[in-house]
């Protein structure tokens, strides 16, 4: 078993799972925040590796991606800042990318790096499943989860071809559209992880547009995990002492905490 899929075998815990841009508003910024989230509560944290076409990212995103690359951070880079991070928190972490950088720096290369650098896993949102197994063979040979992404929109048939493929646990996006903090979530959410869970046996964990502890209670009564990334890029900007993402984080952590114990299987 991975040391992701151990994250979800913890009895009535719900995963909670934050996102930064590696180097974003700093790399000394990123090396200070994962501990903290750790600390704080999370389980697994997502380092997104900047690229200068992010076409799932909103603009929170857009801007640290944009700005990490004009400060120099590359995919070499965050391999050498995972490594430091794995050493500082026994906590998975994942990286998410794009398939470009993956495909330029080799799929071999990247995934051997990852291995060498501490990384559990890869999410690449533009990377379909059928397109996925050269990769896939790369990954599973360096130990790695490959977690492939369903929408709204996704068909019955791509459903199941991404429970049949995706390890870890399965990413399900909220809303059709790009990553940002939202004032609400889909009022047919609670459809969308039914569908997927009538087929599915990894756990569900639901992102995009979660920026509220209510909203994120919402999404724990219906998945095995919640993702957040904009409003923690937003406070991380806002406050570089890091309080701000800390209480944030146990606020998440204490609301997902307290849900009922039938909410929580």
């Amino acid at each position: 078993m991975s040391r992701i899929a151990s994250v979800f075998k913890q009895p009535a815990h719900k995963a909670l799972i934050p996102y930064i841009t590696v180097g974003y508003p700093s790399l000394e910024a990123t090396l200070e925040v994962v501990p903290v989230l750790a600390s704080s509560g999370c389980d697994i944290v997502e380092l997104g590796i900047p690229f200068s076409d992010p076409l799932a990212d909103g603009v929170t995103i857009q801007k640290a991606s944009f700005c990490a690359r004009k400060n120099g951070v590359t995919p070499h880079l965050c391999f050498e800042v995972a490594s430091k991070l794995s050493q500082k928190v026994d906590i998975p972490l994942v990286f998410m990318t794009y398939f470009n950088p993956v495909f330029s720096y080799g799929l071999e290369e990247f995934c051997s790096a990852c291995n060498r650098a501490g990384i559990d896993g890869l999410i690449i949102p533009d990377l379909p499943p059928e397109e996925g197994s050269e990769l896939e063979a790369s990954t599973q040979k360096q130990g790695l989860d490959l977690i492939y992404l369903l929408a709204p929109t996704s068909t019955e048939t791509r459903i199941r071809l991404v429970t049949q493929r995706s390890q870890g646990f399965i990413y399900l996006v909220s809303v059709t559209g790009v990553t940002g903090a939202r004032d609400r979530l889909p009022a047919d959410l609670e459809a969308f992880v039914g569908r997927v869970r009538q087929v599915a046996t990894q756990p569900l964990c639901v992102g995009f547009g979660i920026s509220t502890p209510e909203q994120a209670s919402r999404v724990a009564r219906i998945a095995d995990g919640v993702i957040v990334g904009s409003r923690i890029v937003q406070y991380m900007e806002a406050d570089d002492s890091l309080l701000s993402v800390g209480n944030f984080i146990k606020g998440l952590r204490h609301v997902l905490d307290e849900l009922p114990g039938e909410e929580k299987r």
